[in-house]
């Protein structure tokens, strides 16, 4: 082995993203000093949250010669045959011509095969295994219909290694590949970093709360979802005297958390017990969350900060990754509303008073979750 690789990797605007990053490094360089190079779409994040301070950065996607033998057969492949295939891969080739024969290759998205560009995460799979690579599925979660697909089933066999982060994509996983192991999600380990806006906060008397774009895209009816937040954080603000700090964890253009919390933000911003984080790297993010009281986050490595931090924790959630995580650590799915049954304006309201109701039971089920972990263990089977 000379070299470990992690791919698959759509840039740190995403907290969560860049939380993988941070992680899986700091889980190696526990083990070995072996050089970490990193594959991302988007170099200009990384650098931007210092990433390329922790491993090396490789642009993913490069221009190419038109005038090759490669273009050519790639275009006739497009034209005759409607492949398309070969012509993305030739954007490719610059980044995955740096992986040798025995080289590691960690695929780090988590959830990337839920996605729609799944064809894309499987060509670089292809890609890493054309070179010689051992390959790894990293983190993964997998909603379990996914693989019934025999082109996904076919690729996921082919991974060396997996590691699923929650027992639902664990047991559909070890069914397809024997290669699987049930272990936390890497972000659990991450290390929080402290920040003007982590001092600021009264520990112990703030609600933080997160809100996603996707939960919106998959609410039922329409309006829902912000309808519910509100009678939270009136709520909140009638029946307490707690403050309530609202947290994005994805600034993506596509997919910006800041644009519902804006909205919501903007109806209080008035009230000086309601405030808005603008953004900071995955580290300070998780230091502002571990000084909540509680938590009601929508975005998975939001929720992970929290639970990680043992802040009792609501997942608004919408996938398996949710639903697993949360039922890992308490058994069952009592402090998750998933969002496409939402249908009275104060769902999330309702389910925040049972998150009151039983506080010290939900951080003693953390306390004990996040003491089970075998990354070093695991990793160094994969290592060696």
């Amino acid at each position: 082995m000379k070299k470990i690789f992690l791919y698959g990797h759509g840039g740190s605007g995403n907290h969560g993203c860049e939380a993988i990053v941070r992680s899986t490094v700091q889980i190696i360089r526990q083990i070995t000093e072996i050089p970490i190079f990193l594959i991302s779409s988007n170099l200009e994040e990384d650098e931007n949250y210092g990433v390329n301070k922790l491993c090396s950065l490789i642009r993913e996607k490069n221009t190419f010669s038109k005038w090759s033998l490669e273009f050519l057969s790639a275009y006739l492949n497009l034209k005759f045959r409607k492949e398309y295939i070969p012509m993305d891969k030739l954007e490719y080739e610059k980044a995955f011509n740096y992986v040798e024969e025995g080289d590691l290759a960690f695929a780090i998205g988590g959830d990337n095969y839920c996605y729609k560009d799944v064809e894309r995460h499987i060509m670089m799979h292809e890609m890493m295994l054309e070179r010689g690579a051992k390959t790894i599925l990293w983190g993964c979660s997998i909603e379990p219909d996914i693989l019934k697909n025999p082109i996904i089933e076919k690729d996921i066999s082919k991974y060396q290694f997996i590691t699923a982060r929650e027992s639902v994509s664990y047991r559909a996983l070890k069914s397809v590949n024997k290669h699987t192991f049930f272990i936390h999600d890497p972000a659990f380990s991450l290390k929080m970093a402290r920040s003007d806006v982590c001092d600021s906060i009264k520990k112990g008397m703030t609600v933080g709360i997160n809100i996603s774009p996707m939960i919106i895209e998959n609410e039922n009816i329409p309006g829902i979802v912000m309808k519910n937040y509100q009678k939270l954080i009136e709520y909140i603000l009638k029946k307490s005297e707690m403050e309530i700090i609202l947290i994005p964890h994805v600034v993506w253009k596509n997919g910006d958390d800041r644009i519902p919390i804006r909205k919501l933000y903007e109806k209080y911003e008035n009230n000086n017990r309601v405030r808005m984080v603008e953004d900071s790297s995955c580290s300070e993010l998780k230091g502002i969350i571990s000084q909540c009281r509680f938590f009601i986050g929508s975005r998975t490595h939001a929720t992970i900060a929290a639970y990680s931090t043992t802040v009792p924790t609501l997942v608004v959630g919408y996938s398996v990754k949710a639903r697993g995580i949360a039922k890992d650590i308490f058994g069952n799915q009592k402090y998750i509303v998933e969002v496409q049954n939402i249908k009275e304006e104060e769902e999330i309201c309702d389910a925040f008073k049972m998150l009151i109701i039983n506080e010290k039971e939900i951080k003693k089920k953390l306390r004990e979750y996040i003491n089970k972990n075998e990354w070093t263990e695991t990793v160094t089977k994969i290592l060696y």
